[in-house]
């Protein structure tokens, strides 16, 4: 007959092997994440440049497409339109430079933003008469069709 020694059984449970209850490691944990929080909040913030893909609206008018996109912070002279005679591309580019001098002291900050958006047309226009317009942080394109479509007529249905 072989003997054998009463060894202690390991956990094999969910719970973990400390004596402490979860409010008090709750509490640990929001304790280290305030003392991170407020380590981290010393360093210089780093801002990175901003690549926004702006939001458009693209309306069909018959005769014409129109493109309504918002970029706020450009000026007119910072947009750069691409147009082909099935697409529209569109860019704009703003950045800032700011410096402050004290007694033995310099701040300079920059900031950086741009804007994207390349949109396919499901018809031809005419490229030589686009044109565009700034307004308020709108940048309003008229793009005249080829071959004007006649508007479809709406018809309501009810819900039910």
């Amino acid at each position: 007959m072989v003997k054998t020694k009463n060894v202690p059984k390991k956990s094999t449970g969910v719970a973990p092997l400390w004596s402490s209850s979860w409010t008090e490691i709750e509490k640990s944990i929001d304790n280290l994440r305030r003392d991170m929080e407020k380590t981290f909040s010393s360093f210089p913030t780093i801002s990175m440049p901003k690549m926004s893909t702006a939001s458009c609206d693209v309306l069909d008018e018959g005769n014409q497409f129109r493109v309504k996109m918002d970029v706020p912070g450009i000026k007119k002279n910072e947009v750069n339109l691409n147009v082909t005679e099935n697409s529209i591309e569109i860019s704009a580019e703003h950045k800032t430079e700011s410096e402050e001098k004290k007694k033995n002291y310099l701040r300079k900050e920059r900031s950086h933003v741009s804007y994207y958006r390349s949109l396919p047309l499901s018809e031809k226009i005419q490229t030589s008469n686009v044109s565009a317009k700034l307004t308020d942080g709108v940048l309003d394109i008229v793009l005249p069709k080829s071959k004007p479509t006649e508007t479809q007529k709406k018809k309501s249905i009810s819900v039910q």
